[in-house]
């Protein structure tokens, strides 16, 4: 099961991590791109939630704080998700749908990453094929 969990880690946190070199590389457009969605922050925002998605991604996929990682991926969501996909704001039916499917989409990757944060603190050291028993353990 070790492998499957290994896996699972991989896909996820590839996202992040994809999603978080496009943040650093592209931050002065993504930041025009952020404004226009009424998002505060300007670029520095963009760049702090690609460095957490980067970092949480890292930890997530490293085993490394592996709870603490998906925490930081959460909290980067939280806001890109009420901000950047405010379906609720669109008059437009296709432009409400898009934004709806792209917030349906985060609520569950927050989901996931409480899921797996969770999982790190509960199930401890015999998580398996981790660097570092998790910083935060519950149970």
């Amino acid at each position: 099961m070790d492998i499957v969990f290994l896996i699972a880690r991989i896909l996820f946190a590839l996202i992040f991590l994809l999603s978080a070199v496009g943040h650093v590389t592209q931050a002065k457009g993504m930041a025009q791109y952020a404004t226009a969605k009424g998002a505060p922050g300007g670029e520095f925002g963009v760049i702090a939630s690609g460095v957490l998605m980067g970092l949480g991604g890292l930890m997530v996929l490293l085993g490394v704080w592996g709870g603490l990682g998906a925490l930081l991926i959460a909290a980067a969501l939280i806001p890109v998700t009420f901000f950047m996909h405010a379906f609720w704001k669109e008059s437009d039916a296709q432009a409400k749908q898009a934004e709806q499917i792209s917030f349906n989409k985060n609520l569950g990757l927050i989901g996931g990453a409480l899921a797996l944060f969770l999982l790190f603190a509960v199930t401890g050291a015999d998580m398996g094929l981790t660097i570092t028993e998790p910083l935060i353990a519950l149970g």
